[in-house]
């Protein structure tokens, strides 16, 4: 059963010029390859040291250089959209530097924790910003295939959703978060949690460990979240990034299961990363009477740099006025937020003690 699967994200119908504050490994490596490939007008960079902006200028054809955000925003069109690639500790800062009303993509985490995180809320309600948050991959063109053939209902009602990352992470490549003391669920896990929350919603509650590698200084490398939707819903995120073992037995996918059908969607940018290997989405439907048969279907794009496109995109349309969604508004991912917060604290509270069941 072959399908015409819809997954490209829909375009902007105004040009909307775009200042990036930062310019660190992922703006020269998904923002600026992304925002090229969508024929969006980047107008402007800034960042602390002013030779890196530079550099990227000159290797993307940006035709401003800024000395500060307050120059920057000073500087700008009259409709700039402004695209924080900042670490969290800054956003505060920069988001106060920004004209009221203005349309703002935040990189992901929405803060370092959960008060930071309230704290960015209400400063973005306060300027009353068009803000969002860089959680880019619900718009991987692997995910909207999956909830496209979802959504119109082809695998029947959802009952599974699984997260499984079995892979050698080199952390070292990201020095200034291989140092957080929330290292794995923050600065990983979190892009899981916001993409079930975005099929599922919220869920009751949550169960979750995240763990140390005993021979590794870092705060975590291993998670296992369990998300409650009632009797019948399961939905988990497993992750080790501490497999060290070669690739045959490396894996990273996301797989969807409902009543008449399943996906499975092998995200390739995961293995042997920061290289990659390729995407595989596949499917199967049920039929009566059929042999049960998986498709696989080749996607255009990958997590790196399209899905980069979809955040963007989304905010410029909400920005002109051509939809009245931001899938990942400050006001959405609020609770993205509140349920990682929530696995840190199951995380930390421990399970149910067995001793105690035995001295009963």
């Amino acid at each position: 059963m072959s399908i015409d699967i819809k997954y490209k994200p829909e375009l902007p119908l105004t040009k909307q010029p775009i200042i990036i504050i930062g310019a660190g490994g992922i703006v020269s490596d998904a923002h600026l390859p992304a925002y090229k490939i969508a024929g969006f007008e980047v107008h402007g960079i800034v960042n602390r040291t002013k030779e890196r902006a530079q550099k990227l200028a000159d290797t993307f054809g940006i035709p401003n250089v800024y000395n500060s955000v307050t120059e920057a925003v000073k500087l700008a069109p009259e409709n700039a959209v402004y695209d924080l690639t900042i670490m969290p500790e800054q956003y505060i800062e920069t988001l106060k530097q920004l004209p009221d009303g203005s349309a703002v993509l935040i990189q992901k985490p929405m803060g370092d924790d959960f008060d930071q995180a309230k704290e960015i809320l209400g400063l973005c309600r306060a300027k009353n910003l068009k803000a969002a948050i860089n959680f880019q991959l619900r718009f991987a063109p692997f995910v909207s295939a999956a909830k496209y053939l979802i959504e119109t209902g082809l695998i029947g009602d959802l009952y599974d959703m699984e997260v499984r990352v079995t892979i050698k992470t080199p952390w070292e490549i990201f020095p200034h978060v291989i140092i957080h003391p929330r290292l794995e669920i923050q600065y990983h896990s979190i892009h899981y949690v916001d993409l079930i929350r975005s099929f599922l919603g919220n869920p009751e509650s949550i169960l979750a460990k995240t763990l140390k590698h005993p021979a590794k200084s870092l705060s975590s490398s291993r998670s296992t979240i369990l998300f409650d939707y009632g009797d019948t819903m399961h939905a988990v995120i497993n992750t080790n990034h501490d497999h060290d073992f070669g690739p045959n037995h490396q894996e990273s996918y996301i797989k969807w299961e409902g009543t008449k059908g399943s996906i499975l969607a092998k995200i390739g940018l995961l293995m042997d990363y920061p290289h990659g290997v390729p995407d595989v989405f596949e499917y199967c439907i049920v039929e009566a009477g059929k042999q049960t048969e998986w498709q696989t279907v080749q996607l255009e794009g990958s997590w790196f740099p399209e899905a980069f496109i979809g955040t963007m995109a989304n905010l410029m349309r909400y920005n002109e006025g051509s939809t009245n969604v931001l899938h990942t508004s400050v006001e959405d991912v609020i609770q993205t937020m509140a349920v990682v917060e929530s696995a840190y604290k199951s995380s930390d509270m421990g399970g149910v003690k067995v001793k105690e069941q035995l001295n009963n």
